[in-house]
């Protein structure tokens, strides 16, 4: 079979879900059945694997989502907790007191906040975190998913300090021989001669920073005028095109730490201490009122009673009863969030023995059904056991009585057990995509065989397409770490072929598998039951595609420029896409502000 056939067929699982999950509106629930059916059926017939390993690979596909459902039951536990203890409402009130401005919020909250979630835990995490978090201020589920999603792109590729790049990039190079030769060659060595993997991981890293800091210099600002057009009153825009200054500043005061940490301390870090150091910089910013558009009222989202009911979720939030002589100060009611900040930050340091520990719990099963299969689950370690941790301390921490507390429990299974049924369909899908190696066709499995099609016809514009291809990984694994595993050693094989740097190549699949995360269908499903917003995931994803399309194309013609300015100059193919985006991104900036000025 021909390598363009081969990679047609590859890309008929995810062309279903764009059609009825995107295209056609259907829920993932009914979706993402299709979409297993026919990647069941083509790795039986076309990629002749045999039932046994597609039974094997679905079972793995339960158990991983098993494991997403027991972290989104822990964070609705958490959210519900929170709500029920009045602390969701202290919470919100201490927002306000910072900027009543719902841009701003969502900035701070999605952008800073979630960026530090990432930098802890990755995995989908921040939106198990910040979505609530945002529901709990008022804003409509749709809106705090569209939000948690777009930022899924700059901080990823150092989540949960620096997994995509120490376990995906590291994994997904190593032993080969062909990647030691050319390290060694390169001065990537040892005291003992051989080569060593971690100082090419550190290339590697700063590489990636540098692309991500440069895209990412945009994304607080594409995340407000998609949240202003989207769910504004007035479906403008201008309206968060006008918080630019803002927005700018607070991608600069992330990115700027980010990449230095990235180029002098390592890949480990850099989400972390950038978004800690914005933080820090953007809240007094706001609360000292600089850089706030001007001559403008706080906006928001408009009443609740005048938002389309496609937007609103399950999970309602409604203030307990205050007393107005003893409401709940607000450091006590922010202790449960940094209380799973710190957990999530202890259990993740490598140098601890805590880690060891929560990892030695380990529930395995190798060899699924005879296969070549395994799947395993650390309970202790999920996150999901930290948010259900803080939840019970919570219980203590704000003295509330066994009925309230109860209920919170009551609903939180109630919406976990609503968003199970997308997920069981959505996880053994992608393990079956993933797992299609070894039929007795002798095929490469289905993201390979695509990825090989594409470089094919792509041919020394390569450099364009690779973060399409790290993003189409992330698409369907849910993951950066794992797409990264997937096609980073076909990356650097294409980059040596076509006679550029390597390191930049893998860069490119690095962020573009970061950008993937915007649009990834498991993690919205997941993103949208933590506050019970069902059905809708097609609906997220066509909101999110713009900043996705700018997240996987200008870091492909950046990085075209790069690798080819040494042979073909800066004034490249590359350079002219760069400078055309950025062209058409600032007048199309500038026609609405001018507009909103007449």
């Amino acid at each position: 079979m021909g390598t363009g056939l081969l990679a047609l067929l590859s890309f008929l699982p995810i062309l279903v879900v764009m059609l009825f999950l995107v295209i056609l509106r259907w829920p993932a629930s009914r979706a993402m059945p299709l979409s297993y059916i026919t990647a069941a059926g083509l790795a039986l017939a076309v990629w002749k694997i045999s039932a046994v390993q597609v039974a094997a690979a679905t079972v793995k596909g339960l158990i991983v989502a098993l494991s997403l459902l027991y972290i989104i039951f822990g964070a609705i536990l958490l959210l519900n907790t929170l709500q029920e203890s009045g602390a969701i409402r202290s919470i919100r009130d201490g927002f306000t007191s910072i900027s009543p401005d719902r841009r701003i919020q969502a900035i701070i909250i999605a952008w800073l906040f979630g960026s530090f979630i990432e930098g802890s835990a990755g995995f989908g995490t921040p939106a198990a975190v910040a979505v609530p978090l945002l529901v709990g201020l008022g804003f409509p589920a749709m809106a705090a998913v569209v939000a948690g999603m777009i930022i899924q792109c700059t901080p990823v590729s150092f989540g949960a300090l620096g997994t995509p790049i120490l376990v995906g990039v590291q994994t997904g190079l190593t032993g080969d021989a062909a990647v030691a030769d050319w390290g060694i060659a390169q001065g990537f060595v040892q005291n003992d001669g051989s080569f060593d993997s971690h100082a090419l991981m550190f290339q590697i890293g700063w590489r990636v920073a540098f692309l991500h800091a440069v895209t990412g210099a945009l994304i607080p600002l594409i995340m407000v005028s998609l949240l202003t057009r989207f769910f504004g009153p007035d479906r403008s825009l201008r309206q968060g095109l006008k918080c630019w200054r803002f927005a700018i500043a607070s991608s600069f005061a992330m990115t700027v730490p980010y990449f230095l940490v990235a180029r002098f301390l390592g890949p480990e870090f850099p989400s972390l201490l950038g978004s800690l150091v914005g933080l820090a910089i953007m809240v007094t910013v706001a609360r000292r009122g600089w850089l706030m558009p001007d001559k403008e009222k706080p906006w928001g989202f408009g009443v609740p009673e005048k938002w389309e009911p496609e937007w609103k979720g399950l999970v309602e939030i409604k203030d307990q009863p205050a007393s107005e002589t003893n409401p709940m100060v607000l450091w006590k009611a922010w202790i449960p969030y940094l209380l799973v900040a710190v957990l999530l930050v202890l259990t993740r340091l490598k140098f601890l023995p805590i880690v060891g520990w929560l990892r030695s719990v380990k529930l395995e099963w190798t060899q699924i059904f005879g296969s070549q299969i395994a799947a395993s689950v650390e309970p202790l370690y999920l996150p999901g056991t930290i948010f259900i941790i803080v939840s019970l301390s919570t219980f203590f921490l704000h003295e509330m009585n066994w009925k309230s507390y109860r209920q919170a429990w009551g609903r939180s299974v109630g919406t976990v057990i609503r968003a199970s049924v997308a997920l069981i369909f959505t996880v053994p899908m992608v393990q079956i995509f993933l797992n299609s190696h070894e039929g007795l066709a002798g095929f490469a499995k289905m993201p390979n065989a695509l990825a090989e099609g594409i470089a094919q016809i792509a041919g020394g514009t390569w450099p364009l397409f690779a973060p399409l291809i790290g993003g189409f990984g992330a698409f369907v694994a849910g993951s950066n770490t794992v797409s990264n595993m997937t096609f980073s050693l076909f990356q650097f094989g294409v980059g040596q072929r076509i006679g550029v740097d390597p390191m930049w190549i893998i860069a490119l699949q690095a962020v573009g598998g970061a950008a993937g995360n915007i649009i990834c269908v498991h993690n919205v499903v997941a993103a949208s039951a933590v506050v019970g917003l069902l059905g809708k995931e097609g609906a997220v994803i066509r909101k999110t595609l713009p900043a996705f399309i700018y997240y996987a194309f200008l870091p492909g013609a950046l990085g075209y420029a790069i690798v080819w300015q040494s042979q073909k100059g800066w004034l490249n193919l590359g350079s002219l896409i760069t400078v055309l985006i950025w062209s058409l991104l600032i007048g199309v900036a500038v026609k609405h502000l001018r507009t909103s000025n007449h």
